[in-house]
């Protein structure tokens, strides 16, 4: 019995589709999802989604959000969700690097706050195509 699961954003839905386990990143720590899991509603931090279809796993970087668990459905409303082929390696590191120099520069809590979010962020999206690639290879 496979989990519906479904990735949203404000701008459109991600994924649809039926899989035998999702993992995600919540701030209680990994959270593994399996068919007939009990209910569940959990904040996700910016982190490696990723979700595994017949024994292939496959990675999606978030940038926070919600999860809602059913029985038979997993549902993410995720603030951002990329698949790995769809992240530019060059502009995730570019916004990486801006947002080390804007954290090192420590202007004020607010902007320091959120240099990290969009450090954290870049990070991630940066290890998610990584992941690609080196399964490519």
């Amino acid at each position: 019995m496979p989990l519906q699961l479904e990735i949203v954003t404000a701008e459109r839905v991600v994924l649809s589709e039926e899989v035998d386990m999702v993992s995600a990143p919540s701030y209680e720590g990994r959270v593994g999802i399996l068919p007939r899991h009990e209910p569940l509603l959990t904040v996700l931090q910016p982190g490696e989604l990723h979700y595994i279809k017949n024994g292939v796993s496959m990675p999606y970087a978030i940038s926070g959000g919600f999860m809602e668990v059913l029985p038979n459905r997993v549902t993410i409303l995720a603030d951002t969700a990329e698949r790995a082929d769809e992240i530019d390696e060059a502009r995730a590191e570019q916004a990486r690097a801006k947002a080390e120099q804007a954290v090192r520069d420590r202007q004020g809590a607010v902007d320091v706050a959120q240099a990290e979010i969009a450090l954290r962020r870049a990070t991630v999206r940066l290890q998610v195509a990584k992941l690609r690639r080196n399964r490519q290879q």
